[in-house]
């Protein structure tokens, strides 16, 4: 009887696009989650969790991926005994959800609803270097006011989490813009003559190519400058490496309104509005996205948010096609350096806008709605990068073991350090060498080990060894500096709580 073939084991690997997260990184997320949810809370926003599975049609089809199906999400078929079934997907943002959410509990929840949601996205993309098809997203949205007070309410609340998670004032900026002015823009380079808001909408984020590559040309304005978007409008330009990228073929005086639009930004928010205006021409619905601009302006003045905070900029371009009004986008202006040198900037942690029409899709009422969302991992990465968060979290107090028989000695010590609020933790490993526990403590990043053998048992003393300051010493000290400043105490062993806290106090 021929053996059966052997499995082959299956390949320890990540899946392409995805990473693991460790002890410090989930912590110093979960931190960041508490932190912004308390800001949220303060605002007068409610928590919601919502399914992370949606019908494919509850989602929408609003991510850019459009050349596979289900554009950029995780999909399957749930399929009946007759082969037939909804199409299921990952949720690949927090708002779509919500639509659905308002739309099948709106009778149940109070006009306006406030609501904040945390919790991972997937996305069917392309990965690279920081971009993963799985993130957090810290979400707040206010659905059912027509209100730009709800606007400006959620980019003040956007400063105020920025600054609290640890990003002071000066190493950041909202941005703050209107598609309907980008609408109105493009009404002057198309040409589109109807009245209607609607049917402005309508016809300006139809499908079209050309919108589309607009669109897309907009949003190059950061890399390629002026010159840069001018040339892609219009005959091509060729990028860094020489090659050759085709242009839209607009002609000269349809990409004029777009860089107008584009270098509208002025020395103040009055001079910006006035740029926009011209640049907007007699588009109803460009001078209705105007007007909307000016009186969040007016409300986050009155505030006290000013232009070092939150700023009018119509480079903005949100990517989703949802957005209907005011979008907004946080950048972190600080910055970095990579491994060779080279200086960089962070970029955008954070953003979001009005989307009036999403929750119309299930009840064919227009309700409207605004909202933000915070990318956790990337404001995270951004923190350790300037160093204001640590890479390494510190560890718990190691209390070795030198004689196994007497492992309850060790964990009654262990209890007394917890019930004092100190996180600690008896070694658990072979205890036989006992230079394998200190190397234990110091990959554990352990601040302190506590030490008792036979003799110090009997003498009813303990010895406490502060790890921090025996690294400092052995790297600098000299040997007198080092017998002056031992890094290792011997104290009664009823004083072994009050030891470890001042100890604990002094590294900080």
């Amino acid at each position: 009887m021929a053996k059966p073939k052997k499995q082959p084991r299956p390949k320890a690997v990540t899946p392409k696009g995805f990473r693991d997260y460790f002890g410090q990184e989930v912590t110093q997320r979960t931190e960041m989650l508490r932190a912004i949810a308390d800001v949220y809370h303060r605002y007068g926003f409610d928590a919601l969790e919502s399914s992370a599975v949606e019908t494919v049609e509850a989602l929408g089809k609003f991510l850019p991926d459009v050349d596979r199906p289900n554009e950029g999400v995780f999909a399957w078929q749930e399929v009946d005994e007759n082969d037939k079934g909804d199409w299921m997907a990952l949720r690949y943002d927090l708002t779509a959800p919500l639509a659905r959410v308002y739309a099948q509990h709106r009778n149940d929840l109070p006009t306006p609803y406030r609501r904040y949601a945390m919790g991972p996205v997937w996305r069917n993309e392309k990965p690279g270097p920081g971009r993963y098809r799985q993130f957090y997203q810290c979400d707040a949205d206010t659905v059912g006011t027509a209100s730009m007070a709800a606007d400006a309410e959620i980019c003040a609340m956007l400063a105020d989490t920025l600054e609290t998670v640890g990003i002071p004032r000066g190493d950041y900026l909202i941005r703050v813009n209107n598609r309907k002015v980008l609408t109105g823009v493009l009404h002057s380079v198309f040409g589109f003559e109807s009245e209607d808001e609607r049917e402005h909408l309508g016809a300006i984020y139809d499908t079209a190519e050309k919108r589309d590559a607009v669109l897309r040309t907009i949003d190059k304005f950061d890399k390629v400058g002026v010159d840069g978007v001018r040339e892609l409008l219009t005959v091509g330009r060729k990028d860094s490496s020489g090659a050759f990228i085709e242009g839209v073929g607009l002609s000269s005086e349809q990409a004029e309104p777009v860089i107008a639009f584009l270098t509208s930004r002025g020395g103040s928010t009055k001079e910006t509005l006035d740029n926009l205006r011209k640049a907007v021409g007699e588009s109803p619905i460009g001078a209705d996205g105007i007007k909307e601009l000016e009186e969040i302006a007016s409300l986050l003045h009155a505030q006290g948010y000013g232009a070092d905070r939150i700023v009018i900029d119509p480079s903005v371009v949100r990517g989703l096609g949802y957005y209907t009004g005011p979008v907004y986008e946080a950048e972190l202006t600080f910055e970095i350096f990579d491994e060779k040198g080279r200086k960089r900037q962070f970029g955008s942690v954070a953003g979001g806008g009005r989307y009036d029409d999403l929750v119309k899709r299930f009840t064919g009422q227009e309700v409207p709605a605004t909202g933000i969302s915070i990318g956790v991992d990337r404001l995270l990465a951004a923190l350790r990068e300037k160093g204001r968060i640590s890479a390494q979290a510190e560890g718990p107090v190691v209390v070795t073991v030198m004689d196994r028989d007497r492992m309850a000695d060790y964990q009654a010590m262990v209890a007394e350090l917890r019930n004092a609020g100190i996180r600690a933790e008896v070694y658990l490993g072979n205890p036989k060498n006992f230079g394998n526990q200190l190397k234990y403590a110091d990959k554990r990043n352990s601040p302190i080990a506590v030490i008792e053998g036979g003799d110090e048992k009997a003498n009813g003393i303990v010895q406490i060894k502060d790890l921090i300051l025996g690294a400092k010493i052995a790297e600098s000290a000299t040997l007198e500096e080092w017998k002056e400043r031992p890094s290792q105490f011997e104290v009664p062993r009823g004083d072994l709580v009050a030891k470890v806290r001042e100890i604990l106090d002094s590294q900080g």
